[in-house]
Formats: structure tokens, sequence, C-alpha cells
């Protein structure tokens, strides 16, 4: 595997070495090995798949607040997502800034996504399926999240007018201190 880091501290964009041949592909997707020697959480205690059946669905921006954040490692496996993600960690240099790639099922990158940070999503064609590996158990009661369009962090998306739930509407423009 290919570890790049983005340019949010701690975050990783993750592409598959990938062995061709007539058949078609093999790759390795997840080693322990190859995260712990990068300095990554490998932990994976659960595994998650969304789908979403209209291109621009918008799900996000999510997180689990303290002592229940979580290593997320996120991939499309069919379609295609543009993946934002927020650092929400106070110390950090990076504090406040989003990144974005396309993830598809085609180019089958990754993003792997540290604790303290906020991770969302939009479809970009109908009958996308998301894969997430996370680090930690979901806790409902630690389950938080920011407005999408927060102009406080001011996400680019791609499509406008997109597909929300009601929840994800709902949340604030930015976190208090409670990360």
């Amino acid at each position: 595997m290919k570890f790049t880091q983005t340019t949010l501290a701690g975050a990783y964009l993750i592409e598959p070495e990938l062995r061709i041949d007539e058949r078609g592909f093999f790759a390795r997707a997840w080693c322990e090995q190859e995260f712990t020697a990068q300095g990554l959480n490998p932990r994976l205690v659960q595994c998650n798949i969304s789908f979403n059946h209209k291109k621009g669905t918008l799900r996000g921006m999510h997180y689990q607040a303290k002592p229940h954040e979580e290593v997320k490692v996120v991939r499309c496996t069919a379609g295609a997502i543009y993946d934002v993600i927020i650092d929400i960690r106070p110390d950090s240099p990076t504090f406040k800034s989003w990144f974005a790639v396309e993830l598809t099922a085609n180019n089958h990158k990754m993003l792997y996504i540290p604790e303290g940070f906020a991770h969302g999503f939009q479809t970009l064609v109908d009958n996308t399926e998301v894969f997430y590996q996370m680090s930690a158990f979901y806790h409902a009661e630690s389950a938080r999240g920011i407005r999408w369009d927060s102009p406080l962090v001011g996400i680019q998306w791609l499509i406008e007018n997109p597909i929300i739930s009601e929840r994800d509407r709902g949340f604030l423009e930015w976190i208090a201190t409670e990360y």
C-alpha cells in the first residue's frame, strides 16, 4: 500500500498496490503491520456499509466525542463520492481546516481519518456504496456533527442542493470545546 500524507495532520490517502494480470487484479486493502509502520492506529473493531440511491446524497459531518473518538478508513466500493474531513482538534496545526478527495470504485483509494476529525461525503453518482472500518464501537451518546454548510468551515461541495437528512441539517455550525 502507498500512504500519502494529506494537507491535514495525521490524515492519509491510501492507494492499494494492484497486482494486475489477465484475470484482473489482486491488492491488499488492510495490513496491521503496514499501518503500524506508518505510525497509524491499526485497531479495527467495526465495519459499516452506507448505500445511497441518488447522486447528490450528503451524509455528514459526523464525529464521536471523547472518550469515544474513532479512526475511520473509508473506501468507495460502488460508484463515487466526494469524501470530506475537518480537523476538529483544538491543539492541531490544521485545526478547522478541511480536506476533500474523490474516492471511487475504480480508483480504489482509501482515506485514513484519525481521531479528532469530522467526516462526511457526497455521492457523485446514483447507487453508491461506501465501506467504513472503525477503531471504536459506535457510541450513540457520543455521536455529534457539524453543519455540512457551516460558513466557519467553508467546504466547497461539488453538487448543490444535496439530499440530506433532517438530523444532519440540524447540526450546529461549529462545536464547543467538547470534541
